[in-house]
């Protein structure tokens, strides 16, 4: 009887986690990925169930639920929130939606993942932090979507950081370059309009790389020194609903760009380590450029997502007749998530992030774990990207963030 007992409890199904997203573009299909493979590839202590997706349109959701394997469809993201089955809200929408969403997913005793960045204004962020931490006290979790954390080399990079193979930090650069506004007849997509993305370049790209300088750095940001530009003022309106980079243009039809296509800016870190940031989406021939150096007393680490397997690794405390940047292809099961993928030189891809990601939210539920990124960890971006805003306003005036 023991055996049998014993037999059993060995081969019983994990509990169920059921996920209701908000949102089917873009990063609606990225995150689908993530939740439908995580748990083919990682021994997870939960099993995510697509349970629902939601959309305004009934026609492309429901072919979206379709494509990407949910059971159901919904048009009203409150009914969503509403449903049994769905015990955590995945938020994929524009900004202009996320408190909204996540203030009522929260009251209504669902865990969230929202995408980056949070809110649109840091108003907003705060009071979704705040959320959060009342949630918090009654067992919900709130997680802010930085899938950028969870490629093998820059978790890895953390590693090394965090163990003080740098040494003291003194710098810390990146930049984010895209070009798929570089045609003034691009459409104008909501991505373009400050009233539903917040911001341009800035929101869009600069939250990624403000937050892995951070990430890695292990400290946050201080003060800040900015300029920003719109380089192309109006646009020619999309025919349609445009969930992507770009879409057609409706003939003669043009509308006013009301957000950055490009911001620069200096900082300093807590330790007074300084910082440079370039991002932008009218980098002629850069598709998703994102490039992070970090340079401290005994070494420096520099990684290119294009090139995201790999990590350039220079210890300066070698003899000067050997020493030199090193490519460390991270590709070893003894690297971060690389336990259940392939063997050592098969490469992951940007898609791989979104599972990890999955990972990573079902293990921390499982575990009582605090949430990583948490909602306070993207107000604080929020906090760094309006500064650099403030900044950028005032002749690029070196602007506090506070902490």
């Amino acid at each position: 009887m023991a055996q049998r007992d014993q037999t059993q409890q060995q081969t019983a199904e994990p509990p169920t986690l059921g996920i209701g997203m908000v949102g089917y573009a873009f990063m609606g299909a990225a995150h689908s990925q993530g939740w439908r493979t995580a748990g083919h590839v990682f021994d997870l202590p939960m099993r995510p169930v697509l349970a629902a997706i939601c959309g305004r349109d009934r026609t492309a959701v429901e072919a979206a639920a379709g494509r990407h394997g949910w059971a159901a469809a919904e048009t009203d993201w409150r009914a969503l929130i509403a449903r049994d089955d769905v015990q955590l809200v995945d938020i994929c929408t524009p900004g202009d939606s996320h408190a909204e969403i996540a203030l009522a997913a929260l009251e209504a005793g669902k865990h969230v993942l929202c995408e980056k960045p949070l809110a649109n204004t840091v108003a907003e962020a705060e009071a979704m932090t705040a959320a959060a931490e009342r949630a918090a006290a009654r067992g919900r979790a709130a997680f802010v979507g930085f899938n950028y954390r969870r490629v093998p080399a820059l978790a890895h990079a953390r590693r090394l950081i965090a163990e003080g193979r740098l040494g003291t930090l003194r710098h810390v650069r990146a930049v984010y370059l895209q070009d798929w506004l570089t045609d003034p007849a691009s459409p104008l997509t909501w991505r373009l309009d400050k009233e539903r993305a917040g911001s341009g370049a800035l929101g869009d790209l600069g939250a990624h790389v403000v937050d892995l300088a951070q990430y890695l750095a292990g400290e946050p940001l201080v003060a800040v020194s900015a300029l920003s530009e719109t380089f192309v003022r109006e646009r020619p309106r999309p025919a349609g609903l445009s969930g992507g980079l770009g879409g057609g243009v409706a003939a003669g039809e043009t509308g006013p760009v009301t957000v950055d296509d490009a911001a620069v800016f200096t900082g300093r870190l807590a330790s007074g380590a300084l910082a440079s940031f370039e991002v932008t989406r009218m980098a002629a021939g850069r598709k998703n450029a994102l490039r992070l150096e970090i340079n401290g007393e005994r070494g420096s680490l520099a990684f290119d997502l294009e090139r995201l397997n790999e990590l350039s690794f220079h210890d300066h405390t070698e003899p000067a007749t050997t020493a030199g940047f090193r490519r460390v292809l991270v590709t070893e099961p003894e690297h971060p998530y690389l336990e259940a993928w392939w063997p050592p030189g098969h490469a992951l891809g940007y898609e791989h992030t979104f599972v990890h990601q999955a990972r990573d939210v079902v293990c921390a539920l499982a575990e009582g774990a605090p949430p990583v990124p948490s909602f306070a960890d993207g107000l604080q971006v929020q906090r760094v990207l309006a500064a650099v805003e403030e900044s950028a306003a005032k002749n690029s005036v070196l602007t506090p963030v506070p902490l």
